[in-house]
């Protein structure tokens, strides 16, 4: 650990050094950020995962910052131009920019003008010229005119020696500091579409003659009008101008008006055309677009948390159907467990006759297996096979629920599918997963690549490293936050478990299939490839019911058993007592048990816990209603006010699934009745909502809708409103940013559908 490093951590984050010095230490020794945030909140000052993460990455950002200083200094060592003055120019970079400004003039490079005008001699003219001296230059440069060198008048030798002034002012450190400044505050991005691609390029129509600054830029817009230029629709340019960025490097190398300094202003502009302007646009075009990926990855990020902690059902016996109208709807029961008892097709969108008697098989199952609730696929004939299972007169206790389906079909399709049900076609894994969504979302998202869940933005334009990691990030946060069951845990959900990873996972799994059940979490010890730290780091966030010590079924790490122990035999009671009762809990002296290495944070939590052991942090399940007899696009109509789900979340605002098989668009500027920066501040997804339908476009298949109050009836139920299960969300199409004001009901959407799902 650099000592630099973590005082210039601390600086940026606005903590102390201590916390930046021991999250460093915890990581040095493999500690995972969760573990971290959860069971080391003395040595951080109870840091959470978010600052962990940063200190985590910023770390690993400045030493790619010192591997590349010593590949540099070491090329310039080997050079022969490692002076001291240059040494500690390399040593005070604090960016990679920077660095690699200074390193320019030195890095080997192929034959340039430049190169080649020296190879004929004429850098002692340059240095002449570039001095600016009262000098007769014509009569100077004549005598670098040698035919041999194929130097054959006064011009080529004037034009070689301006080749070489114009790259020594490009590699300047000073000058492209200034421009690169120039660039960040006042660069705008010009684009225009491509001639002759007009037609094609429709659904980037916005985008045919458009221009704004850089460094205000929305993400959503930079990506689409680079997705836009990498289909060749679009000319997409990155400008200042001209005059003003040839203002600042005259500034900086014309010292006389003499007839040198002329010559120095002609390789001034021609250094900067040629060489500074592209490279420049390259570096800003670089650097908008890494901060559009981490505006782009921040949003799918958040989204997908709430996905993932979306509300369970819990341990109910499922019916699932995966509904379709020409092949049938399959369906497959489940046990509480999630485990496939039963599976079949129906055929229930056909005459009366087979409706009443694909009801009656309905029914049955529902009585052989105690179904106690039944799961929709919210795909293709969803509402209306929804509205089948509601009049075939089953009880009222069983719940039926219009599931989210997205990334369903990639599931099925995996090798974690084949390997969980490899008798059984996609048509019923597909289901299963449906069912099984139901249950624990968590627990079966996390066995589909989370760019095929449906709620990101742009996710296959980003740095595709940069959102995998983020990605991992967020699901091990949330499969660690909520803990895990070890004697029923998929493979998969294991692998995210603090310290756990693929391989131990298959391990864990194995070792329970061949010898039963984990008694405790000791014995998850056992387990071929788990050693003591790793056990360390994954102990606190596995769970085991009904284990002969009820901490194993907590969040309280086996670390901090003896303290617990203490507790209750300081209060003449057993753990069991302890457990679950507040009243015993609320007599706890938390100062009573503060040692060196245990702190109140420490012991904060375990009074929790104590209080409500496994807790779970995903909210209670919820049922929820669609308008009746709102079931397709044409059944809309403008001011009709809805029940929705919050399906994703934008920059430029949030889809809402209001059960029409598309979902419709609250843009930013609708989504409430004072200003939105961020459209996260006001909805989360699968938030439950009433909206507006402002505007309604059934060729293009979009529908804009409004949150505001001045849209809404007021304290009106909506249309035909009644108690239904919940819809978490469907398919949606998001649109590339319309680059408008933040004021119209389309305003950021592009023409053309990028669909966020499966």
């Amino acid at each position: 650990m650099e000592e630099k490093h973590i005082l210039k951590i601390a600086g940026e984050l606005n903590i102390t050094a201590g916390q930046v010095g021991a999250v460093a230490l915890l990581l040095s020794e493999n500690a995972t950020v969760p573990f971290i945030a959860r069971y080391r909140k003395e040595a951080t000052g109870s840091l959470d995962e978010v600052a962990i993460t940063n200190i985590r990455d910023r770390l690993e950002q400045l030493a790619e910052l010192d591997k590349r200083r010593d590949t540099i200094l070491e090329s310039l060592e080997k050079q022969g131009n490692l002076t001291a003055e240059l040494k500690d120019k390399v040593m005070a970079a604090e960016t990679m920019a920077v660095l690699e400004d200074i390193y320019l003039p030195f890095r080997p490079k192929r034959r340039t003008r430049a190169t080649m005008a020296k190879e004929k001699g004429l850098e002692p003219l340059a240095k002449m010229l570039f001095e600016q001296g009262n000098i007769d230059v014509v009569k100077e440069a004549g005598k670098f005119v040698n035919a041999e060198k194929e130097v054959g008048s006064v011009e080529t030798a004037l034009a070689g020696a301006r080749d070489i002034i114009a790259e020594w002012v490009s590699e300047d450190s000073q000058a492209r500091a200034n421009i690169r400044s120039l660039y960040q505050k006042k660069g705008q991005y010009t684009c225009k579409v491509i001639p002759g691609k007009k037609d094609e390029a429709i659904k980037y129509k916005d985008y045919y003659d458009w221009a704004e600054l850089v460094a205000s830029a929305p993400s959503h817009r930079v990506l689409a009008m680079r997705r836009g230029a990498k289909e060749k629709f679009l000319l997409l340019r990155v400008t200042v101008d001209e005059d003003q960025a040839i203002s600042i490097l005259d500034s900086l190398f014309i010292k006389s008006q003499n007839a040198a300094g002329d010559q120095v202003k002609l390789a001034i502009r021609d250094s900067y055309k040629r060489l500074i302007m592209l490279s420049m646009e390259t570096e800003i075009r670089l650097e908008s677009k890494k901060k559009a990926d981490d505006e782009a990855i921040k949003v799918f990020v958040e989204n997908l948390r709430q996905l993932l902690l979306g509300s369970p059902l819990g341990e109910k016996s499922i019916l699932a159907i995966d509904p379709a109208f020409r092949t049938g709807c399959k369906v497959v029961c489940l046990d509480r467990q999630g485990k496939l008892l039963y599976n079949d097709v129906i055929y229930p969108l056909g005459s009366e006759a087979t409706t009443k008697r694909e009801g009656t098989k309905i029914m049955a199952w529902c009585q052989k297996y105690n179904i106690e609730a039944i799961a929709i696929g919210n795909g293709t004939a969803s509402r209306e096979t929804e509205a089948f299972i509601r009049g075939i007169g089953l009880a009222e206790d069983i719940h039926i629920v219009m599931v989210n389906e997205s990334g369903a079909s990639v599931y099925s399709a995996s090798q974690v599918a084949r390997e969980e049900f490899p008798d059984y076609d996609i048509t019923v894994r597909g289901a299963v997963s449906i069912g099984r969504r139901l249950m624990d979302p968590l627990a079966e998202l996390v066995k589909i690549d989370p760019k095929s869940i449906g709620v990101g933005q742009y996710q296959h334009d980003v740095d595709q490293a940069l959102l995998k990691r983020s990605l991992d990030d967020t699901v091990g946060s949330c499969v660690n936050a909520v803990g895990v069951e070890v004697n029923t845990a998929s493979k998969q959900l294991l692998t995210y478990v603090s310290g756990v990873g693929p391989k131990l996972a298959e391990r864990i799994v194995l070792h329970r299939d061949e010898n039963g059940p984990f008694a405790s979490r000791a014995n998850v010890k056992k387990v071929s490839g788990l050693g003591a730290k790793t056990f360390e780091q994954c102990a606190g966030f596995l769970r085991i019911r009904n284990a002969k010590n009820p901490l194993d079924a907590s969040a309280v790490h086996p670390e901090s058993y003896s303290i617990v122990k203490s507790m209750a035999k300081d209060l003449d009671c057993s753990v069991a007592d302890l457990i679950s009762n507040s009243a015993l809990c609320e007599k706890i002296k938390l100062e009573d048990y503060v040692t060196d290495t245990v702190g109140l944070p420490t012991l904060m939590d375990i009074k929790a816990e104590l209080s409500k052991p496994g807790r779970d942090p995903r909210k209670q399940f919820e049922l929820f209603s669609f308008a009746e007899g709102i079931n397709a696009i044409g059944d809309l109509e403008v001011g009709m006010e809805l029940p929705g789900i919050v399906t994703n979340i934008t920059a430029f605002g949030a889809f809402v699934d209001v059960g029409v098989h598309q979902d419709g668009l609250v843009h930013i500027s609708q989504l409430s009745d004072h200003f939105v920066k961020d459209p996260a501040d006001i909805v989360k997804v699968q938030q439950k909502v009433k909206v507006c339908v402002l505007e309604i476009d059934i060729a293009r298949k979009r529908i804009s809708m409004s949150m505001k109050k001045e849209h809404k009836q007021s304290e009106k139920p909506a249309r035909n409103e009644k108690r239904q299960p919940v819809k978490p969300g469907k398919k949606q199409t998001a649109h590339p940013a319309k680059p408008t004001k933040n004021n119209k009901p389309f305003g950021d959407t592009l023409t053309t559908k990028l669909t966020f799902s499966d």
